[in-house]
């Protein structure tokens, strides 16, 4: 069956990053001190004496200094609200962007991403796939973003955001879980995340204070859904990669539920 607006290509957008914002998004989901690589320090700080006799102290990059695999997701939502709005999606309903949330995100990674985009020339190539009523609970687009060096067309990273729910397979019961990780969640978190996302990218639920999420019937600060997403995707790698973004090629996270920054995020892993 044809799906209406299936295939639809959103205007090319131009993207680009600097490790100040690859720092941010680290430092805003809960990055160890034991996890270097994504946080730009070097073990051993080198220092100086200036022309003025002033010893100054310099950190370099860490020699595997990374991007955390979820960046990805920064670019995708970045003015997305804007840039849906401006283009009728042909046989599609007319929909409220300023009323959408994340629910699901599922990232391939086939080529890291530089920590800079200095120097070349990326763009976000961003598709329509699908639509579902899902009646009083609203309505779930499918989109699918890749990231592509212009030049030369090599794909980095492919994200299809939302979809229609997936099935459901609990853990079996009595067994102990592989591993286990806690997202630490409190009001600072919520809103280090937020400064991080509004810096980045213009979307409603980024502002650092909770009146668009009382106007969207939410009662109170949420977690914006890239949050668990990225905090997650950093406990997946965490405790079963090493915290080494290279053994993340392929992550997808759904949630069920709005998560709020007074309850801690429990995750169990199982094989």
């Amino acid at each position: 069956m044809l799906v209406p607006g299936a295939g639809h290509e959103f205007p090319v957008q131009g993207v680009s990053w600097k490790r100040r914002e690859v720092l941010m998004l680290a430092n805003s989901i809960g990055i160890k001190a034991d996890e270097l690589r994504f946080l730009c320090s070097c073990h051993k700080p080198h220092m100086y004496q200036s022309k003025y006799h002033y010893l100054i102290r310099i950190k370099a990059l860490h020699p595997n200094f990374s991007v955390f695999p979820t960046y990805s997701l920064i670019p995708e939502v970045a003015d997305s609200y804007a840039r849906q709005k401006a283009v009728r999606i042909l046989g599609a309903p007319d929909l409220h962007h300023l009323h959408r949330v994340d629910g699901q995100h599922q990232l391939t990674v086939v080529k890291p991403l530089p920590t800079t985009s200095a120097g070349c020339k990326f763009e976000l190539r961003n598709n329509f796939v699908d639509v579902h009523d899902k009646g009083k609970h609203g309505t779930v687009i499918e989109t699918e973003q890749s990231i592509v060096n212009r030049e030369s067309g090599e794909l980095y990273t492919n994200v299809v955001s939302s979809g229609p729910s997936t099935v459901n397979y609990p853990p079996p019961k009595g067994k102990v879980p592989n591993a286990t990780h806690v997202v630490q969640s409190n009001s600072e978190a919520t809103r280090l995340y937020r400064e991080v996302l509004i810096s980045m990218v213009t979307i409603a639920l980024s502002t650092p204070t909770p009146e668009p999420d009382q106007k969207m019937s939410f009662g109170g600060a949420i977690f914006h859904g890239c949050f668990s997403c990225d905090s997650a995707a950093h406990g997946v790698l965490r405790e079963l990669g090493g915290s080494n973004s290279i053994n993340m090629k392929e992550y997808q996270a759904r949630f069920g539920s709005l998560s709020s920054p007074v309850k801690d995020l429990p995750l169990k892993f199982e094989e």
